[in-house]
């Protein structure tokens, strides 16, 4: 069938739903019926649809596996207390991709193709939206080159998919961090700010060395003086210091714009806090940390949600904290929970009906 937007949807004979328990899922590991796929082919798109999940069928001369040009987004729908289905700020999510798009020298995908198109996949696929407390189903829009030549330039070809997985938590349990001082995530004027794969594909090495020590995550350091601190490999990091909540500015292009860190931001001034976006040097955390002023750090992103956490290491200096006693971030977590299951007013616009 083709619906209003144009776009060709093909459904599943048969739901693979039935078969799995969507209770306490782990992350990104089981898909639903459908996804969306497009082309760009001649400076426009094409051939969009909606199909059951499936294989790709790729070259291996795929400009994207030796290149790179490849990006993402995450983001979730919730059911409300009443069953209904929306998606949290997904025109910030388009917005942020198309930034990307913007940077790793890609076409911008149209809005009746990005929302539209997510809309519609969601709406075909909505029995499969979790309605357990801290469960969502997690969206991930993708674009990357398809060029079968290898040759170093910008690709001609391009493909756009959607696909949908249920998840319950993503960090279950407070997390320890292991702050990074030799490796470099990213550096002025390179593609910091942009949700690209080799972003995530450069971090993995100090990651896995960081968990053979028993930490989760590194807190990324800037690439000159490893001095000043810029965020978690999954998420942006907040420091309620005093009154204060202060989280790594944006301005030099180095740390990924949140969703969830602006929904954090905007919530936290709400809860009364002074809410600060500066630069901050392990020095500044460690003396806080000394004179007992730093009270709680926590992470936000999309996949991650609020996520606590009880430890950071830097050299041997390690901080310990006692999460069972903090207010702030289980306070803002509590807050933007009632907004995406429909108990709290949605004051900001940010949940879009499906």
């Amino acid at each position: 069938m083709v619906a209003a937007a144009g776009i060709n949807i093909t459904k599943v004979e048969t739901s693979k739903l039935q078969d799995i328990n969507l209770e306490n899922l782990p992350f990104g590991r089981y898909f639903t019926d459908h996804m969306l796929e497009a082309d760009y082919e001649n400076g426009e798109w094409k051939n969009v649809e909606i199909k059951p999940y499936q294989p790709l069928l790729l070259e291996p001369s795929l400009a994207a596996l030796h290149y790179g040009q490849a990006i993402f987004e995450g983001i979730k729908a919730y059911k409300d207390t009443d069953g209904n289905a929306a998606i949290f700020r997904p025109y910030d999510n388009f917005k942020r991709f198309n930034i990307s798009a913007e940077r790793m020298n890609m076409p911008v995908v149209p809005e009746e193709i990005f929302i539209e198109g997510m809309r519609m996949l969601i709406d075909l696929d909505r029995n499969w939206i979790p309605s357990m407390a801290d469960h969502s189903l997690y969206i991930r829009p993708f674009m990357f080159s398809s060029d079968p030549v290898i040759g170093v330039k910008p690709s001609e070809t391009y493909k756009f998919l959607i696909i949908l997985s249920p998840t319950g938590p993503y960090y279950a349990a407070p997390m320890r961090i292991y702050i990074e001082e030799n490796y470099t995530r990213a550096a002025p004027g390179g593609v910091g700010y942009a949700k690209n794969a080799g972003n995530y594909g450069g971090s993995m090495l100090a990651t896995t060395m960081a968990k053979k020590q028993g930490y989760d995550q590194v807190l990324w350091t800037d690439a000159f003086e490893h001095k000043y601190l810029q965020e978690v490999g999954t998420m942006n990091v907040f420091f309620v210091i005093g009154n204060k909540a202060i989280t790594p500015s944006l301005e030099d292009g180095t740390i990924l714009a949140g969703v969830t860190r602006d929904s954090a931001m905007t919530v936290l001034a709400e809860m009364g806090l002074e809410v600060v976006e500066q630069k901050i040097s392990i020095d500044d955390l460690i003396a806080a940390h000394k004179s007992g002023e730093l009270r709680e750090v926590f992470g936000t992103g999309t996949a991650a949600t609020i996520s606590l956490i009880k430890e950071l290491k830097y050299k041997d200096y390690i901080m310990h904290f006692d999460t069972d006693a903090w207010t702030t971030a289980p306070e803002l977590k509590k807050r933007l929970n009632a907004i995406r299951n429909g108990a709290a007013a949605d004051t900001h616009g940010w949940m879009f009906r499906i």
